[in-house]
């Protein structure tokens, strides 16, 4: 099915006083604008105009995709609470109103989302564009709007000032945007979001596929550097996750619904931490409303997906041809903590699929409650196991959102070491242990999956996610080794480093992926709202 983005706004001088209101239909895989509406309705208050907004909104994507699912985003706070059945509606200019948004599309093919004031400049512009031509006697013409344009613009003013020491690539990349802001302006991604945590380095080239794991290539003698570390915690580093569940793919061409079958996750025991690691033209919309793809004006452009892994094209890294557009921002949720957690055990894919304990129910409540108040998330895409549904599950609960599955999110199939500790595996398996700590090509005892293995299935879903949800805030709920992998593979770092990165139960990691290739590290295990 596809799906659509309505960003919808209204106003009043005065309140009541001279009324308009605003909306555009996004892409959600692209953030191009596929619509505009706008019109002046006279003296009216604020909320009236919202709501109408919202009507023209919705009926500006019927217009374009009948069948469409419609995600809409608006700062009204009342608008969203009452579309979404929380609040009641008890004032009698807005329940008929409200009657008519719901008629629009058919129940359950909408959701709503509260977005900061700052994230909906595109259809604040509109509106006041609409207002300013009501002032004039006239009403809002399609041709001369620059609302699209204007919000692109503010986003780039509202850029923090580049940062960094030198050969800091976040921080070149953002000095080489800053110098370019004249022709951000045209080209900046529409109604996207953008990612809440700072920091970054580059991506390294996209890794090889080929049956000789060529992500590991020259990577091979990681036995001696291992073997002096604290094998227990690190394998525990690689603990169990959560699990949860979505419906629908983000947009026509994106990733295809996955079924839900659990599929038990694969994280060696953990460290000592929590006790885990790891558009038609003229479209007419209300009576007297003027409603138009942007035609005259300058368009974004879709962007162009990250190098897939498969491309063998290397990204441009640090001050060279930074990416004007938004990022794909990876908000990466480790499950919460099961009865296997503490014990360190290896649960991965091939397990009992053991579900959340008390202690991670609390645990997915109090990371929920902390991406509530942040108010970036977008999307939320999980893991099929058990742990990481629920885990997800409550995080969607709180934000409104649906969560779609994703088999390639899953954890390492620890094949006969699942449900073992170390320890265990130590005096069960020495020989085909001492061969998985020394190579990411050799698999656990009974065909479970190697680091490589795994390390392939990993970069090939960051490429679809990253090409499907450009632009955008996802939250991944995923195990340890999907995790340290995907900040491995940012990083550009050996395969040993999966021993030496900690990764707490229901900790929080970012990376940002931008459409040049290069990949931005904004966090690692925060574990704060866990305080």
């Amino acid at each position: 099915m596809r799906e659509l983005v309505v960003e919808a706004d209204g106003g009043s001088r005065g309140n009541p006083g001279p009324a308009g209101y605003g909306a555009v239909v996004l892409d959600p895989a692209t953030g191009e604008t596929l619509a505009e509406a706008a019109e002046y309705i006279g003296v009216a208050t604020n909320n009236v105009a919202e709501y109408k907004g919202l009507v023209a909104g919705l009926k500006a994507a019927r217009e374009l995709f009948p069948d469409a699912a419609v995600h809409v985003r608006m700062d009204s706070k009342l608008v969203v609470e009452q579309m979404s059945g929380r609040w009641k509606i008890k004032h009698p200019d807005m329940k008929p109103l409200a009657a008519e948004a719901a008629r629009v599309f058919p129940p359950g093919r909408v959701r709503y989302e509260w977005i900061p004031r700052e994230r909906n400049k595109h259809a604040d512009r509109l509106a006041n564009e609409a207002m300013d031509a009501g002032k004039r006697g006239r009403q809002w013409e399609p041709s001369a709007s620059t609302a699209g344009l204007d919000a692109a613009a503010a986003r780039n003013a509202a850029a923090p000032p580049p940062s960094g020491p030198p050969g800091d690539a976040t921080a070149g990349a953002a000095m080489a945007r800053a110098a370019l802001t004249g022709t951000a302006a045209a080209v900046s991604t529409t109604g996207t979001g953008s990612g809440a945590w700072p920091g970054g380095v580059s991506r390294p080239t996209a890794p090889d596929t080929a049956p000789d794991d060529g992500l590991f290539a020259a990577e091979e003698a990681v036995a001696a550097s291992v073997a002096s570390g604290d094998f227990e915690a690190a394998a525990g580093a690689l603990a169990p996750v959560g699990h949860a569940a979505r419906t629908h793919a983000p947009a026509t061409g994106g990733p295809a619904t996955r079924a839900e079958t659990p599929d038990a996750s694969a994280e060696p025991g953990a460290p000592a931490q929590t006790g885990a690691a790891a558009a038609p033209a003229g479209l007419a919309v209300t009576p007297g409303a003027a409603v138009a793809p942007p035609q005259a004006r300058t368009t974004p452009p879709a962007r162009a997906a990250a190098p897939s892994a498969q491309s063998g094209a290397a990204p441009r890294q640090g001050w060279s041809g930074p990416d004007m557009g938004a990022p794909a921002t990876f908000v990466l949720l480790r499950h919460g903590e099961t009865a296997l957690t503490p014990e360190k055990r290896f649960s991965g894919s091939g397990g009992s699929d053991p579900e959340l304990s008390a202690a991670g129910t609390r645990q997915a409540e109090a990371v929920a409650e902390a991406l509530a108040a942040r108010g970036t998330i977008q999307e939320i895409v999980s893991s099929p196991l058990a742990r990481c549904r629920q885990t997800a599950g409550a995080v969607a609960a709180r934000l409104g959102l649906d969560v779609r599955i994703e088999q390639g999110l899953r954890e390492t199939d620890f094949g006969a070491w699942e449900g073992l500790t170390f320890g265990e595996v130590r005096e069960r398996y020495p020989e085909d242990l001492d061969a998985w700590l020394a190579s990411p090509k050799a698999a656990p005892t009974g065909g479970g999956e190697s680091f490589a293995t795994v390390a392939r299935r990993v970069a090939a879903t960051r490429d679809r996610l990253t090409a499907a949800y450009a632009g955008r805030t996802v939250l991944l709920v995923t195990h340890v080794t999907p995790i340290k992998t995907l900040v491995r593979l940012a990083l550009g770092a050996p395969p040993e480093s999966l021993f030496r990165m900690e990764l707490s139960a229901a900790s929080i990691s970012a990376v940002a992926y931008y459409a040049d290739g290069n990949a931005s590290v904004r966090l690692l295990n925060d574990t704060s709202h866990l305080r």
